[in-house]
């Protein structure tokens, strides 16, 4: 059953070819191609760096209005790729600035899971916004740890800080931005908006743990991250021996921080299948995980009326931790995503 949401308010194709003697990456546009340019041909000619040296190393077209662009990354120490839906009146020589979506994907998946299994093209289409889907790993939304050395991968200044000015600065992003995210990517934005105050205007977790250090949390998020073949000590540090670490990147501990941001979270509660979800057996790890989701999100709604910060909840029954649910709820808070960034129908 879909219940209606709790609101706590207070008023108020693409050519690429690689220049031998610059090194430089120069992007073509195809004749007659419409998805990332109306009128003249344009180029990206020598693509912008972030601050880092963070670099586009590469750009294809995927559909209508789609690209993935290939980063170098000195966060990450690798090379990782992005997804960017751009808007229908998009052109490379703009002058004009688009508001901007970040969404965020879960553990064992990637850049491409929300076009996979989401209408977001077609949602996104409806709007003047930009569109971006970054690469996250398998869902370890921050800088690790590692052991109090620090290092790679820094995902987190990954997301907030080179993949942001590579948008802005090649592909005329805006400064007003909103984040999604589903399970840890949702937890990722909820940790992000809380920890860079203003960077976005609203941010939307469905399903995230956002209460990291609740009762049984961190055994979960270490199972969870040790099945995904990382060291689950590396990422946040050892649980209590670590706390001011795991409290750092914990959006229960670190609410304060988000007033003044718009905030949106949903989970199940039930462990039972919900519309669109596999008949699985009761003890299925889907259902079961969104159990302890949906209580973990019920702490941190207590923490934000404690401190009387406004938000909107949908802690509904029935729904498994997968797509169906986080579709429906993803398509129910679009609206007031793109409202909150000023984005406007077309």
């Amino acid at each position: 059953m879909h219940t209606t949401p709790t609101v706590r308010r207070r008023p108020h194709r693409v050519t690429w070819r690689r220049s031998l003697a610059s090194g430089a990456i120069t992007a073509v546009l195809a004749a007659g191609l419409g998805a990332v340019g109306t009128g003249p041909a344009q180029a990206l000619a020598g693509p912008v760096r972030a601050d880092d040296g963070a670099r586009i190393t590469a750009e294809k077209k995927i559909a209508s209005h789609e690209v993935d662009i290939a980063i170098d990354s000195p966060a990450l120490g690798k090379a990782v790729k992005t997804r960017i839906l751009l808007p229908k009146n998009w052109t490379r020589n703009a002058t004009a600035t688009w508001p901007v979506l970040y969404a965020y994907h879960g553990g064992q998946d990637d850049y491409t899971s929300w076009t996979r299994n989401t209408d977001i093209e077609a949602w996104a289409a409806k709007y003047n916004v930009i569109v971006v889907m970054p690469e996250g790993d398998n869902g370890s939304y921050t800088d690790w740890y590692n052991y109090g050395k620090g290092g790679t991968p820094k995902w987190e200044t990954f997301h907030t800080a080179e993949v942001r000015q590579l948008i802005e600065r090649n592909y005329h992003a805006g400064a007003l931005r909103a984040v999604i995210g589903n399970s840890s990517g949702g937890a990722g934005a909820m940790s992000y908006a809380a920890r860079h105050p203003g960077m976005f205007k609203y941010a939307a977790s469905l399903s995230g743990i956002l209460s990291m250090r609740s009762i049984g949390m961190p055994a979960l998020l270490m199972f969870t991250n040790a099945g995904n073949g990382q060291d689950p000590f590396a990422i946040w540090g050892v649980p209590w021996s670590d706390d001011a670490n795991w409290a750092a990147h914990d959006p229960y501990s670190l609410a304060p921080k988000l007033r003044g941001t718009g905030l949106f979270f949903s989970a199940g509660t039930t462990g039972r299948p919900g519309p669109g979800d596999p008949d699985v057996a009761p003890w299925d790890i889907g259902l079961l995980s969104e159990i302890a989701v949906g209580a973990n999100n019920k702490d941190f709604q207590k923490r934000l009326d404690q401190l009387n910060i406004p938000y909107t909840a949908h802690i509904y029954g029935d729904g498994r931790h997968n797509w169906p649910a986080w579709v429906r709820e993803a398509g129910a808070v679009w609206p007031t995503l793109m409202k909150s960034i000023g984005a406007r129908r077309v």
